[in-house]
Protein backbone atom coordinates (compact mmCIF):
# COMPACT_ATOMS: atom_id res chain seq x y z
CA UNK A 1 0.00 0.00 0.00
CA UNK A 2 1.41 3.37 -0.98
CA UNK A 3 1.21 6.51 1.10
CA UNK A 4 -1.23 9.16 -0.16
CA UNK A 5 -0.94 12.93 0.21
CA UNK A 6 -3.67 14.90 1.93
CA UNK A 7 -4.00 18.63 2.42
CA UNK A 8 -5.46 20.10 5.63
CA UNK A 9 -6.23 23.82 5.81
CA UNK A 10 -6.44 25.96 8.92
CA UNK A 11 -8.96 28.51 7.61
CA UNK A 12 -8.71 31.48 9.98
CA UNK A 13 -11.02 34.42 10.62
CA UNK A 14 -10.27 37.94 11.92
CA UNK A 15 -10.37 36.73 15.53
CA UNK A 16 -7.70 34.09 14.91
CA UNK A 17 -10.16 31.19 15.17
CA UNK A 18 -10.21 28.44 12.57
CA UNK A 19 -12.85 26.18 11.02
CA UNK A 20 -13.36 22.68 12.42
CA UNK A 21 -15.92 20.22 11.00
CA UNK A 22 -17.45 16.90 12.00
CA UNK A 23 -16.57 14.21 9.42
CA UNK A 24 -19.30 11.95 8.01
CA UNK A 25 -19.45 8.84 5.88
CA UNK A 26 -15.76 8.31 5.22
CA UNK A 27 -12.53 7.48 6.95
CA UNK A 28 -12.58 9.14 10.36
CA UNK A 29 -16.39 9.46 10.46
CA UNK A 30 -17.51 11.06 13.71
CA UNK A 31 -14.18 12.81 14.28
CA UNK A 32 -13.50 16.55 13.90
CA UNK A 33 -11.13 17.89 11.26
CA UNK A 34 -10.13 20.96 9.32
CA UNK A 35 -11.19 21.29 5.66
CA UNK A 36 -9.03 19.42 3.19
CA UNK A 37 -8.71 16.44 0.92
CA UNK A 38 -6.50 14.58 -1.50
CA UNK A 39 -3.82 16.27 -3.55
CA UNK A 40 -4.57 15.58 -7.22
CA UNK A 41 -1.93 14.75 -9.82
CA UNK A 42 -0.02 17.89 -10.89
CA UNK A 43 -1.83 20.12 -8.37
CA UNK A 44 0.01 22.58 -6.13
CA UNK A 45 -0.58 22.58 -2.39
CA UNK A 46 -2.13 26.05 -2.70
CA UNK A 47 -4.51 25.12 -5.52
CA UNK A 48 -5.61 21.99 -3.68
CA UNK A 49 -6.26 24.03 -0.52
CA UNK A 50 -8.36 26.62 -2.36
CA UNK A 51 -10.35 23.92 -4.19
CA UNK A 52 -11.01 21.74 -1.16
CA UNK A 53 -12.00 24.62 1.14
CA UNK A 54 -14.44 25.99 -1.45
CA UNK A 55 -15.90 22.52 -2.18
CA UNK A 56 -16.35 21.67 1.50
CA UNK A 57 -17.25 25.00 3.13
CA UNK A 58 -18.15 27.46 0.36
CA UNK A 59 -15.48 29.80 1.75
CA UNK A 60 -13.05 31.68 -0.45
CA UNK A 61 -9.57 32.01 1.03
CA UNK A 62 -6.44 34.13 0.61
CA UNK A 63 -2.95 34.48 2.12
CA UNK A 64 -2.16 30.76 1.83
CA UNK A 65 1.05 29.46 3.33
CA UNK A 66 2.62 26.11 4.07
CA UNK A 67 2.88 25.25 7.78
CA UNK A 68 4.22 21.70 8.22
CA UNK A 69 3.64 18.06 7.32
CA UNK A 70 2.83 14.95 9.34
CA UNK A 71 2.88 11.21 8.84
CA UNK A 72 -0.23 9.17 9.79
CA UNK A 73 -0.63 5.41 9.59
CA UNK A 74 -4.28 4.43 10.02
CA UNK A 75 -3.94 0.76 10.78
CA UNK A 76 -7.66 -0.07 11.08
CA UNK A 77 -8.29 1.38 7.60
CA UNK A 78 -4.99 0.05 6.16
CA UNK A 79 -4.10 3.59 5.00
CA UNK A 80 -1.00 5.75 5.21
CA UNK A 81 -1.17 9.51 4.71
CA UNK A 82 1.30 12.33 4.58
CA UNK A 83 -0.71 15.42 5.48
CA UNK A 84 0.42 18.83 4.28
CA UNK A 85 -0.92 21.52 6.61
CA UNK A 86 -1.65 24.95 5.17
CA UNK A 87 -2.96 28.18 6.70
CA UNK A 88 -5.30 30.63 5.02
CA UNK A 89 -7.56 33.56 5.87
CA UNK A 90 -11.18 33.89 4.78
CA UNK A 91 -11.42 36.39 1.92
CA UNK A 92 -14.54 38.10 3.21
CA UNK A 93 -14.79 39.37 6.80
CA UNK A 94 -17.62 37.68 8.66
CA UNK A 95 -17.95 34.84 6.13
CA UNK A 96 -19.36 31.63 7.62
CA UNK A 97 -18.69 28.04 6.52
CA UNK A 98 -21.62 26.22 4.91
CA UNK A 99 -22.42 22.51 4.89
CA UNK A 100 -21.90 22.06 1.16
CA UNK A 101 -21.26 18.29 1.26
CA UNK A 102 -23.57 16.91 4.01
CA UNK A 103 -22.51 13.36 3.19
CA UNK A 104 -18.94 14.33 4.17
CA UNK A 105 -19.44 16.88 6.95
CA UNK A 106 -22.39 17.43 9.32
CA UNK A 107 -21.23 20.64 11.06
CA UNK A 108 -18.69 23.44 10.86
CA UNK A 109 -17.72 25.78 13.67
CA UNK A 110 -15.04 28.27 14.60
CA UNK A 111 -12.64 27.24 17.39
CA UNK A 112 -9.63 28.85 19.03
CA UNK A 113 -6.19 27.28 19.11
CA UNK A 114 -6.50 26.85 22.89
CA UNK A 115 -9.83 25.02 22.52
CA UNK A 116 -8.32 22.75 19.87
CA UNK A 117 -5.28 21.94 22.01
CA UNK A 118 -7.62 21.14 24.92
CA UNK A 119 -9.68 18.74 22.75
CA UNK A 120 -6.54 16.90 21.61
CA UNK A 121 -5.02 16.76 25.12
CA UNK A 122 -8.20 15.23 26.55
CA UNK A 123 -8.28 12.66 23.74
CA UNK A 124 -4.61 11.74 24.14
CA UNK A 125 -4.93 11.39 27.93
CA UNK A 126 -7.94 9.05 27.89
CA UNK A 127 -8.21 5.38 26.92
CA UNK A 128 -9.93 5.26 23.52
CA UNK A 129 -12.72 3.01 24.79
CA UNK A 130 -13.57 5.48 27.58
CA UNK A 131 -13.17 8.80 25.75
CA UNK A 132 -16.43 10.79 25.66
CA UNK A 133 -15.22 14.16 24.35
CA UNK A 134 -14.80 15.69 20.94
CA UNK A 135 -12.58 13.25 19.04
CA UNK A 136 -10.11 14.74 16.55
CA UNK A 137 -9.17 13.15 13.21
CA UNK A 138 -5.86 11.25 13.52
CA UNK A 139 -3.74 13.64 11.38
CA UNK A 140 -4.67 16.50 13.76
CA UNK A 141 -3.73 14.43 16.81
CA UNK A 142 -0.47 13.49 15.08
CA UNK A 143 0.18 17.16 14.35
CA UNK A 144 0.45 17.93 18.06
CA UNK A 145 2.30 14.69 18.83
CA UNK A 146 4.83 14.95 15.99
CA UNK A 147 5.21 18.75 16.13
CA UNK A 148 4.74 19.72 19.82
CA UNK A 149 5.89 23.33 19.25
CA UNK A 150 3.54 23.86 16.29
CA UNK A 151 1.28 26.96 16.21
CA UNK A 152 -0.94 28.27 13.42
Amino acid sequence: MEARVGIGVFVCNEEGEFVLGKRQGSMGAGTWAIPGGHLEFGESFENCAVREVLEETGLEIRELRFLTATNSVMEKEDKHYVTIFMRAVVSEAGAQPQIVEPEKCSAWEWVSWDEFQDYVAKQMNSPESEFQGRKMFLPLVNLLQQRPDFRI
